[in-house]
């Protein structure tokens, strides 16, 4: 009897749990993108971790890897299931791993009931295989790009790219990370046990509408300043926890949002390092207690657990912000770093990490302005909305080039940040607004945050041809026309 009564007292526990989530999410303002309350309504759960994706070829003169778009159901909540999409699963998609030099072949097939793209975010590769949204892959049609690995160790990512349907589809559940080693990651004495001291963090906010469900309705309001969610996602869980051991552990973060930028802190206030940003390494570590991912940006970091004891619980959290200011007084929890007694080895935080060439601008051949700027619905770079038949900007092969990225003062998109994402290369910033970039910018970049009234100079070099994008990396308004493109030739 005494058994029965503790069964129908967890059952009780359960129902009341849902129903205090469901009152939330069906509250007045349930389109609020302040998400603070909702973690402490819903059970953690392990962190789950992306498979690594198997090369399928037996030839070690190619990397051969299967990747199926498709549909599937998700429980982003106990006993409420999504309609999501994903890579070979439900919602999101394996890591593929590649090394510098790799020949690689990617074969993917489209089993969604709507067309797709698959596009490389931060890779070195020719315009046909960059998997723009000229690339497009009809239902139950497959796209076989070949291409080899020209750059340094980084954490990048896959996504789609369909011309105005992007920002449902990632919003949806397609995207995973694509993480390339070299010489240097390899000699490295820093975390890179995968799963076990080196962990993909995927971080998104999703709306859960009055029933919980997963859905991508955005209103007038998320089209205009791109979606902010109510729930935080790692890796398709709502604030996970993950087990670490004593010791230093490495984390790739990925910014996978449409639309919100995160402003990471360990609620201890514990100092952390960023070792790499979205191309690869930094020269040296750089020391910081927050960190700012804009969509699409991502960040390595080490963070230490030695100095903890056994069950320490360690909460990564966002400042919640919007447009610069502060929405909320509580700090969200992103996800817990449970401290276990396993120890780790003992890696020093390295002195340097890697050599980086500065590109002098004195050899940029041309300089650009790129203005983004937005009034109501209609977005714009350089006054212009996204044309897939003009080639907006025409780029000698091999050409140096100076960009000035600019975020005009108009509207209510003037005032508020775009992250620029530039397709086919990694960049490296001059400076802001005649200023030297922060420590963390100083390395290899492919997305960049442009605050409002603000002028970002980025320089690199275009060593591959085609038609590739750019645009700002807010998904809604990348929808919505923020976007151009150019060829190089």
């Amino acid at each position: 009897m005494k058994k029965a009564y503790v069964y129908i007292a967890a059952i009780v526990i359960v129902v009341i749990g849902v129903t205090l989530l469901l009152l939330y999410l069906s509250k007045d303002d349930t389109s609020s993108s302040n998400p603070s309350d909702l973690s402490n309504l819903v059970e953690s759960k392990p962190l789950p971790i992306p498979p690594l994706l198997e090369d399928v070829n037996p030839d070690p003169n190619l990397a051969e890897f299967h990747l199926t778009a498709q549909h599937g159901v998700t429980e982003i909540l106990d006993g409420i299931e999504s309609e999501t999409l994903g890579y070979n699963g439900n919602i999101l998609g394996p890591v593929i791993k590649v090394h510098e030099g790799d020949r690689v072949k990617v074969v993917m097939k489209n089993d969604l009931r709507e067309a797709t793209t698959l596009h490389w975010h931060g890779l070195r590769v020719d315009g046909e295989n960059d998997g723009g949204p000229h690339s497009g892959i009809k239902p139950g049609e497959t796209w076989e790009p070949e291409f080899t690995i020209e750059q340094p160790a980084a954490t990048l990512w896959y996504h789609p790219h369909r011309m105005h349907a992007t920002a449902k589809q990632v919003y949806e559940g397609l995207a995973g990370l694509f993480i390339i080693e070299d010489a240097v990651s390899d000699s490295l004495p820093i975390p890179k046990d995968y799963g076990v001291n080196d962990f993909p963090i995927i971080i998104q906010d999703k709306q859960l509408d009055a029933s919980g469900n997963m859905q991508y309705d955005p209103g007038m309001n998320d089209m205009m300043m791109g979606l902010y969610g109510n729930a935080y996602l790692v890796n398709g869980a709502i604030s996970p926890y993950l087990e670490v051991p004593k010791g230093m552990v490495r984390l790739r973060l990925l910014n996978g949002s449409n639309g919100r930028t995160y402003h990471f802190e360990l609620h201890n206030g514990q100092e952390f390092y960023q070792i790499a940003s979205d191309g690869g390494f930094l020269e040296k570590p750089v020391e910081m207690t927050s960190l700012t991912l804009s969509p699409a940006e991502r960040a390595e970091i080490l963070v230490d657990f030695s100095a903890l004891e056994t069950g320490d619980e360690i909460t990564l959290i966002d400042t919640v912000s919007e447009l610069g200011k502060t929405i909320s007084e509580d700090e969200v929890e992103v996800m817990k770093f449970t401290v276990t007694d396993t120890e780790s080895e003992a890696y020093p935080i390295p002195e340097q990490l890697t050599e980086i060439d500065t590109i002098d601008p004195a050899d940029a051949v041309v300089t650009r302005e790129m203005v983004m700027a937005g009034v109501g619905s209609t977005l714009t770079i350089n006054d212009k909305s996204m044309d897939m038949g003009v080639i907006d900007e025409v780029v000698n092969l091999n050409d140096t080039e100076i960009w000035e990225v600019s975020n005009k003062r108009t509207g209510v998109q003037g005032g508020m940040a775009h992250p620029f994402h530039l397709h086919g290369v990694q960049f490296q910033v001059i400076d802001r607004d005649g200023n030297p970039p922060p420590a963390n910018e100083t390395g290899w970049k492919d997305t960049i945050l442009v605050e409002p009234g603000e002028t970002v100079r980025i320089i690199t070099t275009f060593n591959h041809k085609g038609i590739f994008m750019y645009h700002c990396h807010i998904l809604e308004h990348e929808d919505a026309g923020m976007m151009g493109q150019y060829e190089v030739k």
